[in-house]
């Protein structure tokens, strides 16, 4: 015997079998953009001192589908010793997330704050193979709690679809 409709929705399947489930899925990342720059070499190999490093972040997304959703971590790197640039690099690191049935209130936490986490240490590794690559010592940034990073900027007032981190 059928259930009688309530009209309440309870998350379940539809009826007739289509999923009205929120589903995220990571399609594909990749590298977007990457730029080293090793101006002062060969000279900045006999440095003593330790380069100072700036590392600064941004987080974008951008609906690019009707379920996708291409989000992007920006990490700028500029080592300077003494007066000296070190090394520069920049790095734009994206995933295209499918997305379906997640409700309107949940889609930027999701896109600003958990894509990112889940991106990080891909975009942690590519940086520290171009460093090495570079001639110097792998940079290994520490992780970085990005959904508390959004929740601080949502608290301050910020929406839209991105931000900026600043200095890590």
């Amino acid at each position: 015997m059928a259930e009688p409709e309530t009209g309440v929705d309870t998350g379940a399947p539809a009826i007739n079998g289509e999923d009205t489930g929120p589903a995220v899925g990571l399609l594909t990342q990749y590298v977007k953009d990457l730029s080293f720059e090793n101006p002062n070499a060969p000279g900045i190999f006999q440095a003593t001192v330790q380069p100072s490093v700036d590392v600064q972040f941004s987080i974008a997304s951008a609906q690019v589908g009707e379920e996708a959703f291409e989000v992007v971590i920006k990490i700028e790197v500029k080592a300077t010793t003494d007066s000296q640039t070190a090394f520069v690099v920049d790095l734009s690191y994206a995933g295209l997330f499918g997305i379906r049935n997640v409700p309107a209130d949940q889609l930027e936490p999701f896109l600003l704050g958990e894509a990112p986490r889940i991106l990080f240490p891909f975009a942690r590794r590519v940086l520290a193979d171009a460093t090495r690559d570079g001639g110097f010592t792998p940079l290994m940034l520490e992780p970085i709690d990005f959904a508390s990073l959004y929740l601080q900027r949502a608290a301050q007032g910020g929406s839209g679809s991105g931000f900026e981190i600043g200095q890590a």
